[in-house]
């Protein structure tokens, strides 16, 4: 089945849209690696791992059912951090990365303009601080060019490095002339972001880790951009480049051991624009809460926001099941506030109703997703399958369409090799009405 054309396509009124599924490919699933989907009006695009764990790009026309595809020459191991980037630039050549977990830099270009077979490796984008890459990251920059982000160094002793794009000379270079933050040999940071926020800055937080167990991460961090070179704190008070420990705007110092974790931290918004910084760490008795802090005259102020009677006690290195995962806060036309959250020991994924003064949870809610919740539940008959989605890196909301791929896995294992591999799943396509 076809996806329905988009409105323009077909006269004047708006097109109907209806739910849409379509078949990829089989694809691997003895452990999470996060692939990529980018829609570039006509053409689409998907990365995967497919099922000899090989790195594979295909690619279709919208008008059209059937992929064309094509094989890196890369195949993820078990480690579950090997995750895949992929972009289109401004002249439509395609950018891939992925397969990095403090290796050297794994990137793919196209020399043809949306031609999958035009794939060749770039060994190098700027030819220093490429010999340990992690979380390759694409995204586009205030004029809408390409950047990408990814750590330099190790979990415990590593910078994060932005590189730009130049489409009239195909060549990187730094977008900053110094790491975007440093934890001087003691720590790194684990960023989440940079996100746009409507008041049309980007934001971006982050935990600051002490060594490879992830009980180490401490004192949440904050700082925003209007152009992704020049930072600020929440109070608008600049900040030099590299942001280290010292420097940093502490949104909220949790110690180590604190329970607090890297990609737990998120940005959302409230209705009248506000930065809210979501996070968990343990309560006065010990047991983990949801929090969310927003800059408030002149200071960041913390507000719990949940009250659970369980207490997620992590730790170690490799990989971890996230027993807790949460979204940013989402405010709607109505002025309300909504935050999506997931808990294994309360009921899997959920949502709360936040007051908008005080962000504490005044409703529990059925979580806002964008497909139906029976998609959540595997088709595997293996037990412990867990579905898997990934996001249209373009997607635009004013389309009338969202694109979504799903896929199920086994939980992650460590990044330790398992003895019993389930079989092949199903890569699939879905595209859902907004």
């Amino acid at each position: 089945m076809s996806i329905p054309d988009l409105p323009g396509d077909a006269g004047p009124g708006p097109v109907p849209v209806e739910p849409v599924q379509l078949d990829v490919a089989r694809v691997w699933s003895g452990h999470p690696v996060q692939f990529a989907l980018v829609t570039d009006d006509p053409w689409q695009f998907a990365a995967y791992y497919d099922t000899e764990r090989r790195l594979v790009v295909a690619s279709r026309q919208l008008d059209e059912d059937s992929w064309h595809t094509h094989v890196l020459p890369t195949s993820v191991g078990w480690d579950s951090h090997n995750s895949i980037a992929m972009a289109t630039d401004e002249v439509g050549q395609i950018h891939v990365s992925g397969n990095m977990h403090n290796v050297s830099l794994i990137y793919f270009r196209t020399t043809t303009p949306y031609d999958i077979d035009s794939f060749e490796r770039v060994t190098s984008m700027v030819g220093s601080n490429e010999q340990s890459c992690t979380y390759p990251e694409f995204s586009r920059g205030p004029s809408g060019g390409l950047v990408f982000a990814y750590r330099d160094g190790g979990s415990g002793n590593g910078n994060h490095i932005f590189n730009a794009y130049d489409v009239e000379t195909s060549r990187w270079s730094r977008l900053l002339d110094t790491p975007l933050t440093d934890g001087e040999g003691q720590r790194n940071a684990y960023p989440v972001g940079p996100i746009r926020g409507p008041d049309t800055l980007w934001h971006l937080v982050w935990v600051w880790r002490d060594t490879p167990d992830a009980s180490t991460n401490h004192d949440i961090s904050y700082a925003r951009t209007s152009d992704l070179v020049n930072w600020e704190k929440g109070s608008g008070q600049a900040v030099s480049l590299p942001m280290r420990l010292s420097t940093a705007d502490i949104v909220d110092p949790v110690p180590v051991r604190g329970g607090m974790i890297n990609n737990n931290t998120k940005v959302g918004f409230d209705a009248e624009g506000r930065p809210i910084v979501g996070y968990h760490k343990y309560d006065s008795g010990g047991n983990t809460q949801l929090y969310n802090a927003r800059f408030e005259n002149g200071d960041w102020v913390v507000h719990q926001t949940s009250n659970w009677d369980t207490r997620w006690d992590f730790g170690g290195n490799g990989t971890l099941v996230f027993e807790i995962e949460l979204d940013g806060v989402q405010a709607h036309p109505d002025g309300t506030l909504t935050q999506t959250w997931y808990h294994a020991k309360h009921g899997g994924w959920g949502a709360f109703r936040l007051d908008p003064e005080t962000l504490e949870a005044i409703e529990v809610i059925d979580p806002p997703l964008p497909y139906p919740t029976s998609l959540d539940e595997p088709e595997s008959p293996t037990p412990g399958m867990i579905v898997r989605w990934a996001e249209d890196w373009n997607d635009d909301p004013a389309s009338p369409v969202r694109y979504l791929l799903r896929w199920e896995t086994l939980e992650s294992n460590r990044d330790m090799e398992r003895v019993d591999v389930p079989p092949p799943t199903q890569l699939r396509l879905h595209a859902f009405p907004r």
